[in-house]
C-alpha cells in the first residue's frame, strides 16, 4: 500500500524580478545563508531567484540546505519557443520546486489550461509544483470560494494520488499581494479548511491532510506566528520580505520555533 509521508513546513522566498545584477543576487543569498546558519532540518527553506541567477545561487548552496525554486516553467520539453525555459533545463541547474500560476503571471495572460500543462510536466518529472491560487477581491457573498475552487480543479485535473507528494498549494489573495494588507488568520484558516475539503472530495482525507498549504500576501515577521497558529498554514510564499535578509531569516526562524513548540505539545 502506498503511503505519503507528512512533509516539512515550507517557506519560499520569491525574489520576482530582483535584484538588478548577479553581484547583488550573490550578496543577497550569502546574507540569507549566513544569517540562517546551520539550522536543524525541521523546515525546508527555498529561494526562487530570476532565471539568470539560478546557477550561481545553486553553486553557493551545494548541500541544498536552502533549496532552489523557479518562478515559472514552460510545458514543452524542447522546440522553437523563444524566451521559454523547460523543466529539464531547470532540473539541470538544481531546481527542485517550480512556482506555477502565480497571480502576476495570470494577470499577464496565463490561462488555467497553461497552468494545467505546467503542473503536468512538473509532476511527471517528480519535481514539486507550488500551485498558486487566490481571489482578486473578497466579497461578502463568499464568491471568492468559487474562484479558488475553479483554479484548484483546473490545475489538479488528472493529477494522480501517487503524485501528491509533489504538490504544494499557495493561497495568495491578490488584494493582499504587495499592498501591505494581509488576510486575517481567521480568513486564512477558513480558506485552508475549504481547500482541504476540496482535496478530500477529489482524493481522500488522508491525502488532503498531507498536502502543504502555504500563505502568500504581504508576509512579514510580525504576522507569521498568528498565521501559523490561527491560520494553520504549513508555511509561506514570501515576496518583498525575501529581499531583506534579516526579515526573511526572521520568518524562517519563526517557523522553526513554531515546529519546536508543536512537537513539544
Amino acid at each position: 500500500m502506498w503511503v505519503m509521508k507528512k512533509p516539512k513546513p515550507l517557506v519560499i522566498g520569491n525574489w520576482k524580478m530582483n535584484p538588478a545584477s548577479i553581484g547583488k543576487a550573490r550578496k543577497l543569498f550569502l546574507d540569507i545563508r549566513d544569517l540562517y546558519g546551520h539550522r536543524k532540518n525541521s523546515i525546508q527553506a527555498v529561494v526562487a531567484p530570476p532565471f539568470p541567477f539560478i546557477s550561481e545561487i545553486e553553486r553557493l548552496s551545494p548541500s541544498q540546505r536552502i533549496g532552489l525554486a523557479a518562478q515559472d516553467v514552460f510545458f514543452e520539453s524542447t522546440g522553437a519557443y523563444t524566451g521559454e525555459v523547460s523543466l529539464s533545463m531547470l532540473r539541470s541547474v538544481g531546481v527542485n520546486y517550480v512556482i506555477v500560476g502565480h497571480s502576476e503571471r495570470r494577470a499577464r495572460g496565463e490561462t488555467d489550461d497553461d497552468i494545467y500543462k505546467d503542473v503536468q510536466i512538473v509532476l511527471k518529472n517528480k519535481t514539486t509544483a507550488v500551485v498558486c491560487v487566490g481571489e482578486q477581491v473578497r466579497d461578502n457573498q463568499g464568491n471568492y470560494f468559487g474562484v479558488v475552487e475553479a483554479q484548484i480543479r483546473a490545475a489538479l485535473r488528472d493529477v494522480k494520488k501517487t503524485q501528491l507528494q509533489y504538490v504544494v498549494l499557495a493561497y495568495e489573495p491578490i488584494w493582499a499581494i504587495g499592498t501591505g494588507k494581509t488576510a486575517t488568520p481567521e480568513d486564512v484558516r477558513e480558506m485552508r479548511l475549504f481547500i482541504e475539503k476540496l482535496l478530500t472530495d477529489r482524493f481522500d482525507r488522508s491525502s488532503a491532510k498531507r498536502i502543504r498549504i502555504l500563505y502568500g500576501g504581504s508576509v512579514k515577521k510580525s504576522n507569521t506566528e498568528n498565521l501559523l497558529q490561527t491560520g494553520e498554514v504549513d508555511g509561506f510564499l514570501v515576496g518583498g520580505a525575501s529581499l531583506r535578509p534579516t526579515e526573511f531569516v526572521s520568518i524562517l526562524n519563526t517557523v522553526v520555533e513554531h515546529v519546536k513548540k508543536y512537537k513539544s505539545t
